[in-house]
């Protein structure tokens, strides 16, 4: 199931809501366990009460004993965003008819008008299927077995082990070449394109982690240990090659925007760059202006990295620069002047050994 960025981060929002370990899940499963079924409405209460027929008003505080025994009557349950209170009970709805809908059933497909119509969150549970399908906006999702989520959790892990591991590789390559100054675009979309592949599953095993609440601590532990910096790194790169560097941000959001068709294309990675006329990739050299490379010195902040590359302008200057020339670098002095020195000497012998080994 796709989502665009903006849909995958309304449905993480929504699923931690719903997620084992919170009460709302401990109220829902109740419900599912008694075949009651049941029709629930978070948030926006201002654009839901006027949809709102009959029923009780409650206003009472919420708790999953409560949530349990007020499904038990017909009729929607409404409740406020925080989910700290149970407004109304036993409510007839009564959305948008010409809302377009592709459920059949009556509970969701009223579940569904009504999250196109309003931003409130609705959850719908079905009485004889027994899901629990959660409806905002245009999305639908149901939420999936706690074993089911582990394996496809488990299963992205490994991907997401092989895409990093293969990430590292053409890292490890682009810094050989970058301290020889032989880097060609290619070496650089490259990069990109296989950071954006980790990004990618990385959000895919965030929407799980969600999913699967306290069940889910393992899981966000091995993402963590297995990410690492690799965004930070794919910000570096960016503002190492970025024709514009005042588009930084706007880079990244574009590369996240792209089609999976579109990221397999190394030239429309190259366009989002701002190389829109480029013929032969793999002969366009590129010049790295130094900031990845500089992050890796330990203790050298960001601030002073930038005014490093506003002074010298590219890797090489940099590196071809005398320790007084460093120095010179206001917020540098001459002991981070030789630690740089040193650690961009250290770096190259360690990169161009790793390459040809």
């Amino acid at each position: 199931m796709q989502f665009s960025r903006q849909e995958e981060r309304a449905l993480v929002k929504a699923l931690e809501k719903v997620a084992p370990g919170t009460e709302l899940r401990e109220g829902l499963e109740h419900i599912l366990s008694a075949r009651t079924g049941a029709l629930i409405v978070i948030g926006d209460y201002e654009e839901v009460q006027p949809l709102c027929n009959g029923g009780f008003e409650l206003s009472i505080e919420f708790t999953p004993q409560r949530l349990f025994e007020i499904a038990k009557m017909d009729g929607a349950i409404i409740m406020d965003d925080a989910i700290s209170r149970l407004l109304r009970a036993n409510v007839h709805l009564v959305p948008d008819p010409t809302l377009p809908t592709s459920e059949t059933g009556m509970r969701h497909r009223t579940a569904e008008r009504i999250a196109r119509q309003t931003k409130a969150l609705v959850i719908s549970i079905s009485q004889r299927r027994d899901i629990i399908s959660l409806y905002l906006d245009g999305i639908k999702y149901a939420l999936q077995d706690i074993r089911v989520l582990l394996a496809k959790a488990n299963q992205a892990l490994q991907t997401l082990e092989k895409y990093k591991i293969r990430l590292d590789e053409v890292l490890a390559n682009l810094s050989a070449l970058e301290f020889e100054d032989l880097a060609t675009l290619l070496d650089v979309v490259t990069v990109l394109q296989r950071s954006e592949m980790v990004r990618r599953v990385s959000r895919e095993i965030e929407r799980y982690i969600s999913e699967l609440g306290t069940e889910g601590r393992l899981i966000r532990m091995q993402l963590d240990e297995l990410v690492g910096t690799a965004d930070e790194q794919s910000i570096m790169i960016i503002k190492d090659y970025a024709l514009d560097t005042k588009k930084i941000n706007g880079i990244s959001e574009a590369l996240a925007d792209l089609t999976p068709e579109e990221l397999l294309d190394l030239n429309e990675i190259a366009k989002v760059l701002g190389y829109e006329e480029v013929v032969d990739l793999l002969e366009q050299p590129v010049h790295s202006r130094g900031y990845r490379l500089l992050s890796k010195i330990p203790r050298l902040y960001y601030d002073v990295i930038e005014k490093i590359v506003n002074k010298f302008h590219s890797l090489q200057s940099i590196m071809n620069a005398s320790i007084d020339d460093l120095d010179a670098v206001e917020g540098v002095g001459p002991i981070r002047a030789k630690a740089i020195k040193d650690g961009l000497q250290r770096l190259k012998e360690y990169n161009i050994l790793e390459r040809y080994i």
